[in-house]
Order: C-alpha cells, then sequence, then structure tokens
C-alpha cells in the first residue's frame, strides 16, 4: 500500500488535468501544447510505475469474499472491455454510439475486478479507476458521439482485436499480475 495509493494520487491527478474543462486549456496556454502533453505523459507513467510497484508489494488484506458466480461473470464479460478500449481508439462505430468507449470499457474492467476480488489493494486499485471512470462519463458530457460511419469490418477489426488482447491477457495474467483466472 505504501507506494500504492501514492502512485493512484498521481496518476489521477495528471489525468484530472486532462479530463476537467478549462484547465487542460489553461495549462496548454501556459506551457505550451507539447510540454503539457510530455509533462502529462511523465507523471503519468511515474504515476503508473507506482501504482504497479504498489501492488506488487502489497499483499493480500481480504475485505469480502467474492460470490461464487463473480468469476465467470468477470471472464465472460471482460472481452466487451476489450472492445471498448480498442474501439475508442481504432475507427469504428462504436464512436458514433457511444460518447466515450474508453472510459465505458474501464468502468466495465474496474467493475469486474472489483466483483471478483475482495482485497483491500484491489479495493484501492480497480475501486478507484471505476470512480474516476464514471466521473469522466458524467463530467465529460462535452464529448459528443461521431457522426462519420464505418464500414462494418472496422468493427470487426476492433471485436477481433479485442478478444485477441484480452486472450493474450488472460492467458499471461498469472505472469503478468501473480493470478490465475481460469482455475
Amino acid at each position: 500500500m505504501f507506494l500504492l495509493i501514492p502512485g493512484l494520487i498521481v496518476f489521477f491527478a495528471a489525468h484530472l488535468a486532462i479530463a476537467v474543462p478549462g484547465l487542460r486549456e489553461t495549462l496548454v496556454v501556459r506551457f505550451g501544447k507539447w510540454p503539457y502533453k510530455g509533462m502529462i505523459a511523465a507523471i503519468s507513467i511515474a504515476g503508473f510505475i507506482l501504482i504497479v510497484l504498489g501492488m506488487g508489494n502489497a499483499g493480500h488484506i481480504g475485505l469480502w469474499t467474492p460470490p461464487p458466480f463473480a468469476r465467470p461473470i468477470a471472464t465472460g464479460l471482460m472481452p466487451l472491455a476489450f472492445i471498448l478500449v480498442i474501439g475508442a481508439y481504432v475507427p469504428c462505430n462504436l464512436k458514433r454510439l457511444l460518447r466515450h468507449p474508453m472510459m465505458l470499457g474501464v468502468a466495465l474492467w474496474a467493475g469486474l475486478h472489483l466483483l471478483a476480488n475482495g482485497d483491500l489493494a484491489g479495493l484501492l486499485l480497480f475501486g478507484s479507476f471505476f470512480a474516476y471512470s464514471l466521473f469522466i462519463l458524467i463530467v465529460r458530457r462535452d464529448i459528443a458521439p461521431s457522426a462519420r460511419t464505418y464500414p462494418a469490418a472496422s468493427d470487426l477489426v476492433v471485436v477481433v482485436s479485442g478478444i485477441v488482447l484480452y486472450a493474450t491477457l488472460l492467458t499471461l495474467h498469472p505472469l503478468l499480475f501473480g493470478h490465475a483466472v481460469v482455475f
């Protein structure tokens, strides 16, 4: 927890600078576009490193026992989170249908992990990402869905990419995060 909490604070402080209307513009005017982007990236990376190190050293402090259906539901719905996140960055019709597919994907990822985990470090990590995602979905209502229509092949690429990325992370989950998902 020693590094996890400061990592979350640093990471989300950088992201709030991006998300809060008006603050981003003020910082760009003050520092310039590229120095601002570099500063936000550096702060975000530092926070992310602290989060990873903090989670790796947090230990297990159980708070509740997840219900037996939690893992199968999380495992079954997690591909949708990956599809939403990829769909935010790849041209597809998700952007036409949804205001913010990235934040919906992050909220789904975090919510499913909250459902399937019952420890303090998981609550801090996934709970903060879940709360932040919901905050952005509420505050950034100024983001309008795209009016552009893409061919169905674009959507297929996003779906297949999301499933492949999910399968890869599902396989590597024990190595990367120390917990096997499929048991």
